[in-house]
């Protein structure tokens, strides 16, 4: 068996190498790439996600998971080798049902169709994006073929993004908090906050002086993980993006590095991973205790804005309630409502229940109906996110999935560290990323997100101690 399982090692971390190489080379296209590189990047991504599902799928792996199948049974189900055989059958097993031509295909539409959508966004076109639009569908559909054995088409594109889960669960914990949220939001929405100072002038230059001390003061390493914030002269959003992607780059900083070639030293999964990203930007980021540390910086550093604003309105404003266009820009509470609209409208296009063509009207439709907000054009709509461009379908649920995995886990940092919001008050925030890094990192991917996230609270996916949280920070009179 340590032959085969040597060798089943070895072949594996080709495909992961090739996996990171990939990663960079889309980190590239959205941050550096000439625009006019597009068609080159589509080419060489498919090139090598055909080189990375051949390797993965060959008779060769198979043959290596066939000899490990009977003796795999003498390993502990906890250790390392028993993870990685067992994520690396499940691996193999789906991927081996999809061909290779098609993975490429798909890869190659994705890295197309970003490009297409930069111009229509800007211009607000959807119908110019509209045949990319479908062709990605098309090839979803495509690939959701190759698996007849479903009772759900959904959940073959979910359990891309969040493993061993299914639709309907996903469905049951989203009808939970739509019939809190939609309320919640009508009981909050016309609040008297006055944020106006968050709207003037705000250098770029001083906020990315500013961005880079809490993340360096948060204890960032230097390994080569790579944050993108998109900065806005006349908000400080950016500010919080930053925080939100310092959770992402932390995960990914302190993953097992023993396992770092392997599949099972990869993150859990994409809601696993915005859990992480949602804990730093809202329950640390908003947080009354991290502002009483750096408001003082803020005023220093936006002294026009921020000089005359008392830390009590300052930190009424960022977490003020306001139904909004833009899902990145969204406050705590309304952010859910942006996720679920999508998650339902893309079941309706898979199910054939919406044409793309109709896409447009009946996103503006939940807009208003979930938000009460009237969209004025497809730039602030239905072209807003990058996701379906790039071939991402299926993906949209894990941010809410993430968001309410944020709160569980908060709760019980909460019962193990119990000056923590003291500690970050100070600037304080080892045992934090320690304890992160203890029960969430360096977990890998060595068990399923929900086994993952039970591990580290005590208990599986869970929407209850997210809607307390936000009716007791907002004071909501929303019945529990």
């Amino acid at each position: 068996m340590a032959d085969a399982l040597t060798q089943l090692k070895e072949r594996l971390t080709r495909v992961t190498d090739l996996e990171r190489v990939g990663r960079v080379l889309n980190w590239d296209q959205q941050t550096m790439m000439p625009p006019a590189g597009w068609e080159h990047r589509a080419d060489h991504s498919a090139t090598l996600r055909r080189i990375q599902h051949e390797t993965l799928i060959a008779d060769e792996t198979g043959r290596l998971l066939d000899e490990l199948r009977g003796r795999e049974g003498s390993l502990d189900p906890e250790s390392d080798d028993a993870a990685l055989i067992r994520v690396a059958r499940r691996d193999y097993e789906k991927a081996v049902r999809v061909p290779t031509d098609l993975r490429a295909e798909m890869v190659h539409a994705g890295a197309k169709a970003r490009t297409i959508w930069i111009k229509t966004h800007n211009d607000s076109d959807f119908e110019q994006f509209r045949p990319t639009l479908e062709r990605n569908y098309e090839l979803r559909q495509r690939y959701v073929e190759c698996f007849d054995d479903v009772d759900e088409p959904y959940d073959i594109l979910l359990d891309d993004y969040e493993p061993e889960t299914s639709t309907a669960e996903v469905r049951e914990t989203f009808a939970q908090l739509k019939a809190e949220l939609i309320p919640l939001i009508a009981e909050l929405r016309n609040d008297d906050i006055d944020d106006s100072f968050l709207r003037g002038n705000f250098p770029v230059e001083a906020q990315e002086r500013l961005a880079k001390e809490v993340v360096f003061a948060s204890g960032a390493g230097v390994d080569d993980i790579r944050i993108t914030t998109n900065y806005d002269p006349e908000t400080m959003k950016s500010f919080f993006s930053t925080m939100h992607e310092y959770g992402h780059g932390l995960y990914s900083h302190q993953l097992p590095r023993h396992l770092e070639h392997l599949p099972i030293g990869n993150a859990c999964s994409l809601g696993i991973h915005e859990s992480q990203s949602r804990l730093w930007e809202n329950l640390v980021g908003r947080s009354r205790p991290f502002w009483q540390l750096f408001y003082p910086r803020a005023q220093e550093t936006f002294p026009e804005q921020l000089r005359n604003v008392e830390l009590d309105r300052f930190i009424g404003g960022i977490n003020r309630v306001q139904p909004s266009l833009i899902r990145i820009r969204a406050d705590e509470v309304t952010y859910g409502m942006h996720v679920i609209l999508r998650f339902e409208l893309e079941q309706e296009i898979i199910h054939g229940r919406v044409a793309i063509r109709d896409l447009p009207g009946a996103w503006n439709e939940k807009m208003n109906e979930y938000l009460g907000v009237e969209v004025p054009n497809d730039a602030q709509g239905v072209l807003q996110d990058t996701h379906w461009a790039s071939g991402s379908i299926g993906y949209f649920a894990t941010y809410l999935l993430g968001t309410v995995m944020s709160v569980q886990i908060w709760q019980k940092l909460l019962d193990d560290i119990r000056d923590l919001e003291e500690q970050i008050e100070r600037g304080e925030f080892t045992a934090l990323r320690d304890w992160l890094g203890e029960h969430v990192h360096r977990c890998g991917r060595k068990f399923s997100p929900q086994e993952t996230l039970r591990r580290a609270t005590g208990a599986t996916l869970d929407p209850k101690p997210y809607l307390a949280y936000l009716r007791e920070k907002y004071g909501a009179r929303v019945a529990a």
